[in-house]
Parts: structure tokens; sequence; C-alpha cells
């Protein structure tokens, strides 16, 4: 009796809600990824801690951190799904995180009294070596590509 080849077994982020964008799982996509994982843990975690013990201090700043906490990790769970309907989720909640960014990196040096403590981000994420302005940006040039790369 001849061997039968053994079944194939599918690769993460394929099956029934499509694959995951083409490279999310190696090279810059992995770094793409792990940041926004990294930044999910961070923002969320401090984002508790802030909220639990000294809401009031600065609710506003610490709200907003629970905000990127949130955006973070909807985006983290959409690139780990895969698929074109969380990529596009993907991509428009990288384009509130930019705003968002932008809006309250703006905020923080107009106005500074509005925020007695830091936000994830506050003046651009200087307190995090700019990454949160810079991670949206590469989220949606990566998503982009990635569109391209599967037309």
């Amino acid at each position: 009796m001849p061997d039968s080849p053994a079944p194939k077994t599918p690769e993460p982020g394929t099956g029934p809600r499509g694959a995951r964008p083409e490279g999310i799982g190696r090279g810059p996509g992995t770094l793409l990824l792990t940041l926004y994982g990294i930044f999910t843990v961070g923002a969320a975690s401090r984002s508790v801690v802030q909220l639990t013990t000294r809401f009031d201090e600065a609710p506003l700043a610490y709200l907003l951190s629970a905000l990127a906490a949130l955006v973070y990790a909807f985006i983290t769970v959409s690139l780990v799904r895969g698929g074109e309907r969380a990529r596009k989720a993907a991509f428009a909640c990288c384009c509130v995180e930019l705003l968002g960014v932008l809006t309250v990196g703006t905020w923080t040096l107009l106005e500074p009294s509005a925020f007695p403590d830091a936000t994830v981000w506050s003046d651009y994420g200087m307190g995090y070596l700019f990454i949160p302005v810079i991670l949206p940006v590469t989220g949606l040039l990566w998503l982009r590509r990635s569109r391209r790369s599967h037309s």
C-alpha cells in the first residue's frame, strides 16, 4: 500500500476569515505587530493603574491613555486576524490613532495645564521616543502596501 501524503495544515491567518496580509508574519510585519502588542500592554497597564489609584489627579490624561490602549489592542487583533475586513478595520483605526496622536500632541503643547500628567500621546509620544506618532504612519503604509500586493 503506497504512503499517502500527510494532509496539509493551514497556515496561520488562513481559513474562513481569509489570508493574513502577506509578510505580516515575518520581517517588518512582525516588528509592526510586536510594537502594537507592546504598546497595547504598556498603555493598558499604565492606564489601569492611573485610573484606579489617581483618577482625580488627571482624569482626562488617564482616560486618553485608556483610549490609546483600546485603539492599540484593536489594531493588534485586526493584524493578527488578517483578511480584507480586518485590514480595512485596522486601516481605519490607524487613521483614528494618527488623528488622536496629532490632536493630543498639539493640545499638550498649546495648553499644558489641561494635562497635569502625560498620556501616551502627549507631545506626540515624546515620552515613548515618538513611536506613538511613527506607529500609525508605519501601520497605514504597511496596510496600504499589503492591499496592493493582494489586488
